[in-house]
């Protein structure tokens, strides 16, 4: 049985770590008590809190991935927060965005799990989080839906995976949150993300598998097992 994990005086890892939700989570691992954040972007922005190191990441770039488990080799819990939203429609958006898409949200997060594995592995084990979405269980007919439900396997894989080394692997999944990435949808509630980053971190207190942040992401996922027709979004709700 793995240990219970503690946030309190470890290092941290966030993807996409500068703005949105990625901001709030850097944010509440410090609230609760974690000595360093580093909060990772392709394009990282200086920052003036001595706990937070800005480093550079594309999630795309393997290469890139693996050079930065290197050299921030100090890190218990990585958050793959990094997202893209292409808006590819499914028959007519161009490769170039679907191949986007999947290449923020699925490879990537596993190009970084696949990285750091042996660097949580040496601390004990820590705990791996990986931002989903609850359109990993329903579609907007878009390759970012799609990503998202390849992402959502990804991380079942990867919890039996990392399983042997000790380490937490924990899905979050969310509806509507307000960020950028959501700023084309007018006509619904938003959560906020700060309140999204604290069921996250509250749940890798917990030991959790899967965080279900909101009501729409736990009736979602208590009707997968019904007729799959209901799983696309009807037109114009996208």
């Amino acid at each position: 049985m793995r240990s219970v994990l503690k946030i309190n005086g470890t290092s941290c890892l966030v993807t996409g770590g500068q703005t949105g939700l990625g901001a709030a989570l850097v944010t509440e691992l410090l609230e609760r008590g974690a000595a360093k954040v580093y909060a990772a972007s392709r394009h990282p922005a200086p920052t003036n809190d001595p706990r937070i190191v800005a480093v550079r990441l594309d999630v795309t770039d393997p290469t890139q991935v693996t050079a930065l488990a290197e050299l921030v080799n100090d890190v218990s819990i990585v958050v793959n927060n990094a997202g893209s939203y292409a808006a590819a429609d499914l028959l007519t958006g161009s490769a170039a965005n679907l191949r986007l898409d999947y290449e923020t949200n699925a490879l990537g997060p596993l190009w970084v799990a696949r990285a750091f594995a042996p660097v949580l592995a040496a601390h004990g084990g820590g705990a791996l989080l990986n931002v989903h979405s609850v359109l990993s269980w329903i579609s907007g007919r878009d390759g970012y839906s799609a990503s998202k439900a390849a992402a959502w396997s990804i991380t079942n894989g990867l919890r039996a995976a990392l399983a042997p080394a000790g380490t937490l692997v924990v899905g979050l999944h969310v509806g509507y949150m307000d960020t950028a990435l959501t700023a084309h949808v007018t006509d619904v509630e938003k959560m906020d993300p700060r309140d999204v980053a604290r069921a996250a971190a509250q749940g890798l207190i917990d030991n959790a598998s899967e965080v279900l942040a909101d009501e729409f992401s736990r009736g979602v996922k208590s009707t997968l097992s019904g007729d799959p027709r209901h799983l696309a979004i009807p037109a114009g709700n996208a």
